[in-house]
């Protein structure tokens, strides 16, 4: 003898979900994209940029020091890498490496090192590896570098996009989901400054005062961060909008760099970073956005995704194609695959379309490109190098 099953309308309203989805409307949203008119979408972007950086947090830390500190610099046969810590706010730091290359950052073809990533790393007696300290990276007499800010997304880290292994070894061939596109960037000719996001590598959590042996669990320091950010009702995205202004206003002070050609490029979380940023921070002039722009309704709030990509109140603003609106009419690029699992490629088309009308508005229909592409969650670069090199390098006195 079983109890009476219940029927599936009656599931459904047991559901939680159920009332919360009929509350979710982004075409009622208070600053949904709704202008006609260029002078009316421009009003739209001065009053919903200063209400969207209010709602993700941290965008009034007050200004403090850089105190930026080499940490060291290996040469890589084609290119230079650096690795420099900066202070972001009073009490806290960010890694940031930063790729120069020795020759294509002015319209030359980038160099090909027939080893990968450049020279392999010499062997030492008294240690695993021994990196040679370089000189700094020759630099243009005519013109300095073009930059393009890397983020990478969940994983060990930005070792994973700069040529490193998670214990810190020299990798020469790309791997993984990221493809070593900083690598890739530098190789095109850009400078590529690639910070440690919050939360992942270096910038990870001491949960060592947990007794673990009685069950308590650590969580993930995502979860854990975003947690607290939510408390202070705050968000995740919020502090690496942050962290990302910072680092373009460190970049600013360099002189082999040109700060006024900036680009920015991420995947999956960074992929998120490189969305808001974007959108709050009219310093970057071109993204590409890969493996992240869909829609929240069929992505990020329709399955499980760390919780640093949630943003208390976000709905304020409607959808993703209506942020856009704050990108418009810079280029923007979207990198999606057919097979990416955790951002519907339907859903991508279905938002880029809406994305392009938006730019319509701007008269920038065109400055929505797409590399829609065979694979599962990954980086492409097919079109992507190119991309930035010709709406960032090449946009002011390239």
């Amino acid at each position: 003898m079983y109890e009476k099953q219940l029927s599936k309308a009656v599931r459904l309203g047991l559901q939680p979900g159920t009332a919360l989805w009929n509350l979710y409307r982004p075409e009622n949203a208070e600053f949904a994209f709704r202008s006609k008119t260029l002078a009316e979408a421009r009003a739209w972007q001065k009053r919903t940029a200063a209400a969207l950086a209010e709602t993700i947090g941290f965008q009034d830390l007050p200004k403090f020091p850089l105190s930026p500190k080499k940490i060291e610099s290996v040469d890589k046969g084609d290119y230079i890498r650096e690795k420099i810590i900066i202070r972001t706010a009073p009490d806290m730091t960010m890694p940031v490496y930063l790729l120069l290359p020795k020759k294509g950052g002015h319209g030359d073809p980038p160099l090909q090192s027939k080893g990968g990533h450049g020279d392999p790393p010499l062997q030492s007696k008294g240690g695993r590896f021994a990196r040679r300290l370089a000189q700094p990276a020759p630099t243009s007499k005519t013109a300095p570098m073009p930059v393009v800010i890397a983020f990478h997304g969940h994983g060990y880290g930005v070792k994973d996009i700069v040529g490193l292994w998670e214990d810190g070894a020299e990798r020469n061939t790309p791997d993984g989901y990221h493809k070593d596109f900083a690598v890739a960037l530098c190789r095109r000719g850009f400078a590529v400054a690639a910070p440690e996001i919050s939360c992942f590598g270096e910038r990870q959590t001491d949960f060592s005062y947990l007794n673990t042996r009685i069950g308590q669990v650590a969580p993930t320091t995502c979860t854990h961060s975003a947690m607290l950010a939510f408390t202070l009702g705050k968000s995740v995205a919020g502090l690496r909008v942050h962290d990302a202004k910072v680092l373009v206003d460190y970049l600013a002070t360099r002189k082999e760099l040109d700060a006024a050609r900036l680009g920015a490029m991420g995947i999956s979380g960074g992929g998120m970073h490189t969305f808001f940023s974007t959108c709050l921070d009219p310093r970057i002039r071109a993204c590409v956005v890969s493996g992240y722009y869909s829609t929240f309704r069929d992505s990020i709030l329709g399955m499980a995704h760390c919780a640093c990509n949630f943003v208390p109140g976000l709905h304020r603003f409607g959808e993703m194609y209506d942020l856009v609106g704050l990108i418009a009419p810079r280029p923007m690029l979207v990198e999606a695959a057919n097979y990416d699992p955790i951002f519907p490629i339907r859903a991508v088309r279905q938002s880029v379309k809406r994305a392009r009308e938006v730019y319509r508005v701007f008269g920038a229909e065109g400055e929505v490109e797409t590399d829609f592409f065979e694979g599962r969650h990954q980086i492409s670069g097919k079109r992507a190098y190119d991309f930035l090199w010709e709406k960032v390098a090449a946009a002011v006195g390239g």
